[in-house]
């Protein structure tokens, strides 16, 4: 039987994120605006989405680069594979959608895809993909490549060292 996920919001510098799992795996984390709803204390919240809220809060605070959270299996092995590809991009680096697709051994247009549909934005950083030449294309999280871009320069103290690869 399935039950309902339980939600938390938490307040972010890039706007407000909602959480959603139950105590064994993150469902989702969506970047949304948030009108009128309430945030269940954190002692109510099952332990994966109490666990990723704090560890987005250390993220955001600065203290945190590296997510250890239980997510939702991917819909498919490949599907895994490619997540797996996005999230071997370090914190504070960038990788370009070809070069990561020749190191996954796929193509950028299933990366393109993998990001556009990642329900992980942020803890799978699809943000540090970038069109060719460093372009910073799109991004299909919070306020789109503005949002992006606030994450790049989040993580990079210098944007202009960042590396594009």
């Amino acid at each position: 039987m399935v039950y309902a996920l339980e939600p938390a919001h938490i307040a972010t510098p890039i706007g407000t994120i909602l959480i959603e799992g139950d105590d064994h795996r993150l469902a989702g984390i969506r970047i949304v605006p948030l009108r009128g709803v309430s945030t269940p204390t954190a002692d109510a919240l099952p332990k994966a989405v109490a666990e990723a809220a704090a560890q987005l809060a250390a993220y955001f605070a600065g203290t945190l680069t590296d997510f250890d959270l239980p997510l939702a299996p991917a819909a498919t092995p490949r599907g895994l594979a490619l997540r797996d590809a996005i999230v071997g991009i370090a914190y504070g680096e960038t990788m370009s959608y070809g070069a990561l697709a020749r190191s996954a051994g796929s193509a950028p247009r299933a990366i393109g895809q993998a990001c556009a549909r990642n329900p992980f934005p942020i803890i799978v950083p699809c943000h540090r993909v970038l069109g060719h030449g460093g372009q910073l294309g799109a991004y299909s999280a919070g306020d789109g490549p503005a949002t992006k871009r606030w994450l790049l320069d989040h993580e990079s103290p210098d944007p202009q060292a960042r590396m594009f690869q």
